[in-house]
């Protein structure tokens, strides 16, 4: 299956502006679910289905001068043609 990137952007934020983007997202979601990203002339928007498959992944990458670079991404997923997948829950703490 060959990936077709939509859109992309990736900058420098604070922490807080992070947050508030992910507030952002969080509210559309919780809403209608239609998202829409636009940055550097891009745009493409998403409609995201009432049910969908959560993933939250944390790594560190260590690097050979000994330094180590932390990673957490979120991502969701969802076949375009279901609108539903396993149940299970997550605790942040």
């Amino acid at each position: 299956m060959a990936d077709n990137t939509l859109f992309e952007f990736e900058q420098t934020f604070s922490r807080s502006n992070v947050a508030a983007y992910l507030r952002e997202i969080a509210d559309k979601l919780d809403g209608e679910g239609a998202l829409e990203f636009a940055a550097g002339g891009e745009t493409t928007a998403v409609s995201v289905p009432e049910r969908l498959q959560f993933e939250v992944e944390v790594e560190r990458e260590q690097n050979d001068d000994g330094s180590a670079e932390m990673e957490i991404e979120f991502e969701l997923e969802w076949h375009e043609d279901e609108n539903g997948t396993r149940q299970s829950t997550l605790e942040i703490g």
